[in-house]
Protein backbone atom coordinates (compact mmCIF):
# COMPACT_ATOMS: atom_id res chain seq x y z
CA UNK A 1 0.00 0.00 0.00
CA UNK A 2 2.74 2.57 1.28
CA UNK A 3 4.90 1.65 -2.55
CA UNK A 4 1.01 2.42 -4.79
CA UNK A 5 0.54 5.83 -2.68
CA UNK A 6 3.96 6.27 -2.93
CA UNK A 7 3.69 6.53 -7.08
CA UNK A 8 0.82 8.86 -6.85
CA UNK A 9 3.38 11.70 -4.51
CA UNK A 10 6.66 11.05 -5.60
CA UNK A 11 8.39 14.43 -5.30
CA UNK A 12 6.50 16.33 -3.30
CA UNK A 13 8.37 17.85 -0.65
CA UNK A 14 8.11 21.25 -0.05
CA UNK A 15 7.02 22.82 2.88
CA UNK A 16 6.36 26.49 4.20
CA UNK A 17 7.22 27.95 0.53
CA UNK A 18 7.38 31.62 0.27
CA UNK A 19 3.57 31.83 -2.19
CA UNK A 20 3.80 33.31 -6.02
CA UNK A 21 3.39 36.81 -5.84
CA UNK A 22 -0.28 38.29 -6.44
CA UNK A 23 -1.57 41.60 -6.55
CA UNK A 24 -5.03 42.28 -5.01
CA UNK A 25 -8.25 41.26 -6.26
CA UNK A 26 -7.16 37.84 -6.89
CA UNK A 27 -5.16 39.01 -10.27
CA UNK A 28 -1.69 38.72 -11.06
CA UNK A 29 0.95 39.45 -13.70
CA UNK A 30 2.92 36.11 -13.08
CA UNK A 31 2.67 33.32 -15.81
CA UNK A 32 -0.26 30.84 -15.29
CA UNK A 33 0.08 28.21 -12.96
CA UNK A 34 -2.30 26.43 -15.16
CA UNK A 35 -2.68 25.97 -19.32
CA UNK A 36 -4.88 23.96 -20.54
CA UNK A 37 -4.79 23.50 -24.42
CA UNK A 38 -7.12 21.72 -26.27
CA UNK A 39 -8.13 19.47 -23.38
CA UNK A 40 -10.11 16.31 -24.89
CA UNK A 41 -11.19 12.74 -22.94
CA UNK A 42 -12.89 10.26 -24.59
CA UNK A 43 -14.04 7.12 -23.13
CA UNK A 44 -14.60 3.78 -24.64
CA UNK A 45 -17.78 1.77 -24.62
CA UNK A 46 -18.12 -2.16 -23.81
CA UNK A 47 -20.18 -2.33 -27.22
CA UNK A 48 -17.21 -0.19 -29.12
CA UNK A 49 -18.67 3.34 -28.79
CA UNK A 50 -16.96 6.18 -27.80
CA UNK A 51 -18.35 8.70 -24.99
CA UNK A 52 -16.85 11.92 -24.97
CA UNK A 53 -16.71 13.55 -21.79
CA UNK A 54 -14.52 16.98 -22.18
CA UNK A 55 -14.35 18.58 -25.35
CA UNK A 56 -11.67 20.43 -26.04
CA UNK A 57 -11.08 22.64 -22.92
CA UNK A 58 -8.98 25.57 -23.32
CA UNK A 59 -8.02 28.07 -20.48
CA UNK A 60 -5.62 29.04 -17.95
CA UNK A 61 -5.63 29.96 -14.42
CA UNK A 62 -3.67 32.55 -12.50
CA UNK A 63 -1.43 32.84 -8.87
CA UNK A 64 -4.00 33.88 -6.59
CA UNK A 65 -7.19 33.30 -8.33
CA UNK A 66 -10.04 31.27 -7.45
CA UNK A 67 -11.11 29.44 -10.83
CA UNK A 68 -14.80 27.55 -10.34
CA UNK A 69 -15.95 24.90 -12.41
CA UNK A 70 -19.76 24.76 -12.68
CA UNK A 71 -21.66 22.12 -14.34
CA UNK A 72 -24.59 19.73 -13.60
CA UNK A 73 -23.81 15.59 -12.75
CA UNK A 74 -22.41 14.27 -16.10
CA UNK A 75 -21.30 17.56 -17.63
CA UNK A 76 -17.73 16.34 -17.00
CA UNK A 77 -16.46 18.41 -14.22
CA UNK A 78 -14.52 15.34 -12.44
CA UNK A 79 -12.83 14.13 -15.67
CA UNK A 80 -11.55 17.28 -16.29
CA UNK A 81 -10.16 17.62 -12.84
CA UNK A 82 -8.97 14.45 -13.03
CA UNK A 83 -6.71 15.19 -16.24
CA UNK A 84 -5.65 18.90 -14.56
CA UNK A 85 -4.10 16.68 -11.90
CA UNK A 86 -2.77 14.06 -13.44
CA UNK A 87 -4.65 11.07 -12.21
CA UNK A 88 -5.73 10.54 -15.98
CA UNK A 89 -4.11 11.42 -19.40
CA UNK A 90 -6.29 13.53 -21.96
CA UNK A 91 -7.32 11.46 -25.19
CA UNK A 92 -5.37 14.65 -27.01
CA UNK A 93 -4.57 18.21 -26.03
CA UNK A 94 -2.33 19.63 -23.28
CA UNK A 95 -1.92 20.65 -19.83
CA UNK A 96 0.82 22.54 -17.87
CA UNK A 97 0.96 23.16 -14.35
CA UNK A 98 3.81 25.55 -12.92
CA UNK A 99 5.37 25.04 -16.47
CA UNK A 100 5.84 21.63 -16.24
CA UNK A 101 3.92 19.74 -19.05
CA UNK A 102 1.91 17.06 -17.40
CA UNK A 103 2.18 14.45 -19.88
CA UNK A 104 5.62 14.26 -20.27
CA UNK A 105 6.77 14.76 -16.77
CA UNK A 106 3.40 13.94 -14.26
CA UNK A 107 5.40 13.35 -10.92
CA UNK A 108 7.38 16.65 -11.22
CA UNK A 109 3.73 18.48 -11.76
CA UNK A 110 2.39 16.83 -8.89
CA UNK A 111 4.96 18.78 -6.77
CA UNK A 112 2.56 21.66 -7.05
CA UNK A 113 -0.74 20.38 -6.72
CA UNK A 114 -2.78 18.94 -3.82
CA UNK A 115 -6.09 17.22 -5.15
CA UNK A 116 -9.10 17.10 -3.11
CA UNK A 117 -12.10 13.67 -5.07
CA UNK A 118 -15.31 13.62 -4.07
CA UNK A 119 -15.09 10.55 -2.96
CA UNK A 120 -11.74 10.78 -0.29
CA UNK A 121 -11.90 7.89 1.82
CA UNK A 122 -9.26 8.08 4.96
CA UNK A 123 -7.66 5.08 6.92
CA UNK A 124 -10.20 4.45 9.57
CA UNK A 125 -7.76 2.84 12.10
CA UNK A 126 -5.47 5.23 11.94
CA UNK A 127 -5.95 8.86 13.46
CA UNK A 128 -5.93 12.45 12.22
CA UNK A 129 -2.23 12.87 13.19
CA UNK A 130 -1.21 9.43 12.01
CA UNK A 131 -2.81 9.75 8.82
CA UNK A 132 -0.70 12.94 8.24
CA UNK A 133 2.43 11.47 9.13
CA UNK A 134 2.08 8.37 7.05
CA UNK A 135 1.43 10.59 4.23
CA UNK A 136 3.74 13.32 5.24
CA UNK A 137 6.73 10.20 5.11
CA UNK A 138 5.03 9.29 1.63
CA UNK A 139 5.71 13.42 0.68
CA UNK A 140 9.77 12.96 1.64
CA UNK A 141 9.04 15.35 4.41
CA UNK A 142 11.69 15.22 7.63
CA UNK A 143 9.29 14.47 10.64
CA UNK A 144 9.92 17.68 12.44
CA UNK A 145 8.51 18.73 9.15
CA UNK A 146 5.56 16.97 9.33
CA UNK A 147 4.88 17.20 13.04
CA UNK A 148 5.08 21.43 12.65
CA UNK A 149 2.97 21.40 9.52
CA UNK A 150 0.35 18.93 11.84
CA UNK A 151 0.29 21.24 14.35
CA UNK A 152 0.00 24.25 11.83
CA UNK A 153 -3.03 22.73 10.17
CA UNK A 154 -4.93 21.86 13.73
CA UNK A 155 -5.10 25.08 14.30
CA UNK A 156 -6.04 26.63 10.75
CA UNK A 157 -8.75 23.60 10.23
CA UNK A 158 -9.86 23.89 14.10
CA UNK A 159 -9.09 20.20 14.26
CA UNK A 160 -7.25 20.06 17.95
CA UNK A 161 -10.67 18.01 19.49
CA UNK A 162 -10.98 15.11 17.26
CA UNK A 163 -6.71 15.14 15.75
CA UNK A 164 -5.63 12.26 18.04
CA UNK A 165 -9.02 10.07 17.15
CA UNK A 166 -9.46 7.23 15.04
CA UNK A 167 -10.74 8.13 11.05
CA UNK A 168 -13.81 6.06 11.49
CA UNK A 169 -14.97 7.39 14.64
CA UNK A 170 -15.11 11.00 12.80
CA UNK A 171 -18.37 12.88 11.43
CA UNK A 172 -18.25 13.73 7.92
CA UNK A 173 -17.29 17.08 8.58
CA UNK A 174 -14.35 16.28 10.65
CA UNK A 175 -13.75 13.65 8.07
CA UNK A 176 -13.39 16.24 5.48
CA UNK A 177 -11.27 18.80 7.61
CA UNK A 178 -8.50 15.91 7.80
CA UNK A 179 -8.92 15.02 4.02
CA UNK A 180 -8.49 18.66 3.50
CA UNK A 181 -5.35 19.04 5.68
CA UNK A 182 -3.93 15.82 3.87
CA UNK A 183 -4.36 17.64 0.50
CA UNK A 184 -2.36 20.67 1.72
CA UNK A 185 0.10 18.83 4.22
CA UNK A 186 2.60 20.05 1.32
CA UNK A 187 1.91 23.00 1.00
CA UNK A 188 1.05 22.91 -3.42
CA UNK A 189 0.75 25.43 -5.02
CA UNK A 190 -2.37 24.76 -7.19
CA UNK A 191 -5.16 22.93 -4.79
CA UNK A 192 -8.01 21.10 -6.96
CA UNK A 193 -11.24 20.76 -4.73
CA UNK A 194 -14.02 18.56 -6.03
CA UNK A 195 -16.68 19.36 -4.25
CA UNK A 196 -15.51 20.25 -0.97
CA UNK A 197 -18.72 21.44 0.57
CA UNK A 198 -20.62 18.46 -0.07
CA UNK A 199 -22.92 17.13 2.27
CA UNK A 200 -21.19 19.27 5.46
CA UNK A 201 -23.13 21.54 7.86
CA UNK A 202 -22.79 25.05 7.68
CA UNK A 203 -20.41 25.94 10.13
CA UNK A 204 -18.12 23.23 8.57
CA UNK A 205 -18.74 24.77 5.39
CA UNK A 206 -18.15 28.14 5.73
CA UNK A 207 -14.47 27.08 7.94
CA UNK A 208 -13.45 25.82 4.63
CA UNK A 209 -14.75 28.41 2.39
CA UNK A 210 -13.05 30.73 4.63
CA UNK A 211 -9.43 28.35 4.29
CA UNK A 212 -9.93 28.66 0.49
CA UNK A 213 -10.19 32.47 0.53
CA UNK A 214 -7.05 32.67 2.54
CA UNK A 215 -5.28 30.13 0.19
CA UNK A 216 -5.98 32.19 -2.69
CA UNK A 217 -5.18 35.34 -0.59
CA UNK A 218 -1.48 33.45 0.16
CA UNK A 219 -1.34 33.11 -3.73
CA UNK A 220 -2.19 29.69 -4.64
CA UNK A 221 -4.29 28.90 -7.71
CA UNK A 222 -7.61 26.50 -6.46
CA UNK A 223 -9.61 25.16 -9.42
CA UNK A 224 -12.80 24.61 -7.14
CA UNK A 225 -16.44 22.15 -8.67
CA UNK A 226 -19.38 22.70 -6.76
CA UNK A 227 -23.11 22.56 -7.50
CA UNK A 228 -23.63 25.44 -5.17
CA UNK A 229 -23.69 28.46 -7.02
CA UNK A 230 -23.99 30.49 -3.80
CA UNK A 231 -20.46 29.27 -3.51
CA UNK A 232 -19.41 30.01 -6.65
CA UNK A 233 -20.59 33.63 -6.51
CA UNK A 234 -18.98 34.05 -3.19
CA UNK A 235 -15.69 32.95 -3.78
CA UNK A 236 -15.01 32.85 -7.33
CA UNK A 237 -12.78 35.07 -9.45
CA UNK A 238 -13.71 33.64 -12.92
CA UNK A 239 -16.05 30.64 -13.77
CA UNK A 240 -16.29 28.45 -16.41
CA UNK A 241 -19.42 26.86 -16.95
CA UNK A 242 -19.84 22.88 -18.26
CA UNK A 243 -22.27 21.21 -19.97
CA UNK A 244 -22.34 17.66 -21.76
CA UNK A 245 -18.07 17.96 -22.06
CA UNK A 246 -18.06 21.83 -23.66
CA UNK A 247 -17.13 25.06 -21.71
CA UNK A 248 -20.51 26.63 -22.64
CA UNK A 249 -18.49 30.48 -21.10
CA UNK A 250 -16.31 31.58 -19.36
CA UNK A 251 -15.56 35.05 -17.59
CA UNK A 252 -15.81 36.77 -14.41
CA UNK A 253 -19.44 36.31 -12.72
CA UNK A 254 -20.63 39.89 -13.88
CA UNK A 255 -19.58 39.62 -17.53
CA UNK A 256 -21.73 36.19 -17.53
CA UNK A 257 -24.46 38.39 -15.84
CA UNK A 258 -24.17 40.65 -18.77
CA UNK A 259 -23.59 38.18 -21.93
CA UNK A 260 -26.86 36.43 -20.56
CA UNK A 261 -28.81 39.44 -19.14
CA UNK A 262 -29.21 38.04 -15.70
CA UNK A 263 -28.30 38.28 -12.29
CA UNK A 264 -27.29 34.91 -10.95
CA UNK A 265 -25.28 32.34 -11.69
CA UNK A 266 -28.21 29.74 -12.22
CA UNK A 267 -30.27 31.96 -14.21
CA UNK A 268 -26.65 32.29 -16.45
CA UNK A 269 -26.03 28.91 -16.64
CA UNK A 270 -29.40 28.00 -17.66
CA UNK A 271 -29.46 30.67 -20.47
CA UNK A 272 -26.41 29.85 -21.47
CA UNK A 273 -27.24 25.81 -21.45
CA UNK A 274 -30.82 27.21 -23.69
CA UNK A 275 -28.29 28.92 -26.41
CA UNK A 276 -26.19 26.01 -27.00
CA UNK A 277 -29.13 23.06 -27.26
CA UNK A 278 -31.17 26.37 -29.96
CA UNK A 279 -27.77 26.09 -31.68
CA UNK A 280 -27.52 22.86 -32.10
CA UNK A 281 -30.47 22.17 -33.51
Amino acid sequence: MLDSHKAMVTGLRTVGKEPPTASQGGKSTARPMIEAQSLRKVFGTPRGGEVVAVRDATFTINPGEIFGLLGPNGAGKTTLLRMLGTIILPSSGTCTVAGVPTHEHPEEARRHIGFLSGNTRLYGRLTGRELLRYFGRLYDMADDAIAARTEELTSVLAMGDFVDRRCDTLSTGQTQKVSIARVILHDPDVLILDEPTLGLDIMTSRAILDFIKDARDRGRSIVFSTHYMSEAELLCDRIAMIHQGAILALDTKEALYAETGTDNLKDAFLALVDAAEAHAT
